[in-house]
């Protein structure tokens, strides 16, 4: 018998095991990495835990009325805060410490925000229509409020002038230098009738 007959069956047996376990004829297959990232069902992950970012407190100059007479009062808030937020400040008034004390205003609340221009050492602070007429003492807490707010904004200044014009075209001017300091006045507010117009300093007075 040939000998390439012989084999034939001999290679038919080998392979129908092979076939019949289901292992394929064409060799290993590759199958890619293993999978990872999948979770146990039971298992949650934990949401990152950030640490907030602690806000700076600030000291915003604020300027009320005892007995007639300017104080200056310092009000710890959470900062930064500009001119403008320090004026709204102002407008809402004294808090209940500050009542607590004496203090009282004479700025009325405001309906809208006051336009603020900054040019140097030089601050103007136009009133919206309907703040109406400030007295005097009004528009000096008003003044020397802006005027320390500015220079710690900026300490390199020096002083700050401020202008402040109110509805109809008045005009009221004050000096961070006339402005009372430390948390007691050490100057009065001018007397009802006192203040000029037309951008001269308004109620300045000796210490």
């Amino acid at each position: 018998m040939n000998p390439s007959a012989r084999a034939f069956p001999l290679l038919l047996a080998a392979l129908l095991p092979l076939s019949a376990c289901g292992i394929p004829e064409t060799g290993v297959v590759e199958a890619g990495e293993p999978a990872t990232g999948v979770l146990d069902p039971d298992v949650t992950s934990a949401p990152s835990e950030s640490v907030p970012e602690a806000v700076p407190l600030v000291k915003v100059p604020l300027y009320f009325v005892e007995d007639g007479s300017l104080v200056a009062v310092d009000r710890t808030v959470p900062g930064p805060t500009d001119l403008g937020s320090t004026l709204l400040m102002l407008f809402k008034g004294p808090d209940v410490k500050e009542r607590d004390r004496g203090l009282t205003t004479e700025v009325p609340p405001a309906a809208e925000a006051p336009t603020i221009r900054t040019d140097g050492t030089g601050v103007s602070v136009r009133l919206p229509r309907s703040a109406g007429s400030l007295s005097d003492t009004a528009v000096d807490q008003l003044a020397c409020t802006v005027a320390v707010a500015r220079l710690r904004q900026d300490p390199a200044l020096g002083s700050a002038q401020v202008t402040v014009e109110q509805p109809g075209g008045r005009l009221a001017g004050r000096s961070s230098e006339d402005c009372p300091l430390g948390g007691t006045a050490r100057r009065s507010a001018p007397a009802p009738g006192t203040g000029t117009s037309g951008g001269a300093n308004a109620g300045t007075t000796g210490g």
